[in-house]
């Protein structure tokens, strides 16, 4: 399984942002998929997640309301549009996925496949 993220980039506070992460695999598989960020010299940190489905999605304290995660199967796609961003959003944004495990989506251990990250800078 492959990830590849896109549209990271400048904005401003207040400004919107969609991120898309293309994933490929077997034809017709599908799976739940995390979007994690991380600031240098900091943990990873779990941004959101949707399940294989898309029936579910999930997100942290800190971006609900402002964060929505969506997945486009027939184009092997998941956004993560978000809105309002604040200058405490700028980081590297990954997006993983859960293929063979099966565990706690919060922790990045839970997850089996990463993409390469795309960076989110926010002025203020």
């Amino acid at each position: 399984v492959q990830l590849v993220e896109s549209g990271g980039g400048l904005v401003q506070a207040g400004d919107s942002l969609r991120l898309s992460c293309a994933h490929s695999g077997r034809p017709g598989s599908r799976y739940p998929v995390g979007w994690f960020r991380q600031a240098p010299g900091k943990d990873r940190e779990f941004v959101g997640s949707i399940s294989w489905n898309g029936g579910n999605t999930y997100y942290s304290d800190s971006v609900k309301g402002r964060f929505t995660i969506s997945r486009d199967d027939a184009m092997n796609t998941v956004y993560l549009q978000m809105n309002s961003l604040k200058p405490e959003d700028a980081d590297v944004y990954y997006c993983a996925a859960q293929v063979f495990k099966s565990a706690d989506r919060y922790l990045p251990n839970s997850y089996d496949y990463w993409g390469q990250g795309t960076q989110v800078t926010v002025s203020s």
